[in-house]
């Protein structure tokens, strides 16, 4: 059987060359070739480069071929030639199935160029002093770990993913990528290289090369006592990749996918991807709402800028730019916090549909804020890097996290109160966004306000920590950064849980006034 799928593997690899798709194909084979020829000719150059160099390029460099080999497939939907579920119409033996799958993985152009790069890292290891037979056994382990990692990755994919993939969910990879990927370069471009490796890297590369990610080509340049805590946690890590291979195959071969019946539809766009509940239905008609009604665009759009705004004041008082850099991330945080404080105004008459269903208050407040989550988050992550590359004093990472963290979810579960409690009138659909309606009540006066307030004084705890930090150093960095997690966390739930029973408990009053308002 082995040689029989090998051969069927063969046959796929070249059959691509072939047909509709060969330009294609053939497009992709030049560019992996050519990618694993410049990765190669850089691995070889740093054989007469510093230990402390070609450590972190190496350990640096596998992690993230590593990482793109399993998220890789996810992002991009590949489909897979070697899925399991093919083979189950054909009886195969589910133990040996698996080992099969993994041996027939190696025989593809990613593999070959993956092959080339782990034999020249075990060259540069050698001639860096290494023992030959500990490099080149570290070389099968980290070739073998990224080829489970990207047939895990696959499996995941086809079990958990939709064939047909819409682009809103392609569009959360990409948001998901940019809230990882985005912070790590800007850390990494931070350093000032001096022809040493910054000690913030090295201990960087040390963190890495001790987990499953970088504990491969951590073994290969490392001091012996290292390497062989790093050759352990490699060979661990093959061994439970090996056990989730197994199972994974096992799973596809056994079970029977739901079928597709003639009333499932496609192209719904976001009521396709979240879940089939009161929670989804909310979430995905909010979303829709978000990013197409230009009333809340322009509160998107307006939040960052007045975040930056904000600091143009404070440099022509005379503030340090240093400290003035600081403020935009808390601003925009608080702002992004406190969007959805009216939300239930911008429904209008649409707000009967939730009351007329007996939707239940929880889902309906948790759905609404969804949107903001996903807006907010990436901008977030993107401005708190770039702030501390300005500023230059990356021990304000956890605690400038934990007061962004603490502002948002705090405004936010504010805000799901503040939206059912004291709602006041805003522009029709379809009216400009600038124009804002007289308001009825002084209830609505002060519930901009109070959303504010509240949210500054439920983060207090975690501002005064903060200053602490400035003033006192990273003595209450970690501190300051779990308190703004859990009061954030503690207060958008009591919010959202306040909010649902205040509206399960004010539905009628709601309808009266997105009817009159």
């Amino acid at each position: 059987m082995v040689a029989h799928v090998l051969r069927l593997r063969l046959a796929l690899v070249l059959g691509s060359l072939r047909g509709e798709r060969r330009i294609r194909s053939i497009a992709g084979f030049v560019f992996v070739v050519a990618l694993a020829a410049v990765v190669c000719t850089s691995l070889l150059s740093l054989a007469e480069a510093p230990l402390a160099v070609a450590r972190t390029v190496t350990v640096l460099g596998g992690a993230a071929i590593t990482l793109g080999f399993l998220v890789g497939p996810i992002l991009v939907g590949a489909t897979d030639q070697l899925d399991p579920r093919r083979f189950a119409v054909f009886g195969v033996d589910e133990r040996r199935m698996p080992w099969v799958l993994a041996v027939a993985a190696l025989v593809s152009v990613p593999s070959l160029a993956l092959l080339a790069v782990h034999v020249t890292a075990c060259i540069v290891a050698i001639r860096l002093g290494t023992p030959p037979l500990f490099a080149i056994s570290m070389a099968v382990v980290g070739m073998l770990t990224t080829v489970l990692v990207a047939r895990i990755g696959m499996a995941l994919n086809a079990v958990l993913l939709p064939e047909r993939r819409p682009r809103e969910l392609t569009a959360l990879f990409v948001l998901a990528l940019l809230v990882v990927a985005f912070p790590v370069a800007v850390f990494l471009a931070s350093f000032r290289w001096d022809g040493r490796v910054p000690q913030g890297l090295i201990s960087l590369t040390g963190a890495v090369a001790s987990s499953p990610l970088g504990a491969a080509p951590g073994a290969l340049l490392d001091d012996p006592g290292a390497a062989w805590l790093s050759a352990v946690v490699a060979v661990l890590t093959l061994a439970v990749l090996l056990a989730v291979w197994a199972w994974l195959v096992r799973r596809l071969l056994t079970t029977t996918a739901r079928p597709v019946t003639s009333r499932e539809r496609t192209g719904l766009g976001w009521f396709s991807i979240l879940p089939s509940s009161a929670f989804g239905a909310i979430a995905a008609r909010s979303l829709v709402y978000w990013l197409r009604d230009r009333r809340y665009i322009v509160n998107i759009i307006v939040v960052p800028v007045a975040g930056v705004l904000t600091v143009l004041p404070l440099l022509v008082a005379g503030v340090p730019l240093e400290i003035a850099a600081l403020v935009p991330v808390p601003v925009m945080a608080l702002f992004f916090g406190w969007l959805p404080h009216n939300d239930v105004a911008y429904d209008s008459t649409a707000l009967w549909t939730h009351v007329a269903s007996g939707v239940r208050g929880l889902p309906d407040r948790l759905g609404r804020l969804l949107p903001v989550l996903l807006v907010s988050v990436p901008v977030l992550a993107v401005a708190v890097p770039v702030t501390l590359l300005i500023t230059g004093d990356w021990y304000l990472l956890l605690p400038f996290t934990g007061v962004a963290a603490s502002l948002l979810f705090s405004a936010l579960g504010v805000s799901s109160v503040m939206s059912v409690v004291a709602p006041y009138p805003v522009s029709r659909p379809g009216d400009s966004p600038f124009q804002q309606p007289q308001r009825a009540s002084a209830r609505s006066a002060y519930g901009p306000a109070l959303a504010f307030i509240a949210a500054i004084a439920v983060s207090t705890p975690t501002l005064w920590l903060f200053a602490s930090t400035l003033s006192e150093g990273s003595t209450f960095a970690m501190t300051t950064f779990w308190t703004g997690i859990a009061t954030g966390v503690v207060a958008l739930a009591l919010g959202a849980v306040i909010g649902g029973l205040v509206f399960e408990r004010s539905g009628t009053r709601l309808m009266e006034f997105v009817e009159t308002a």
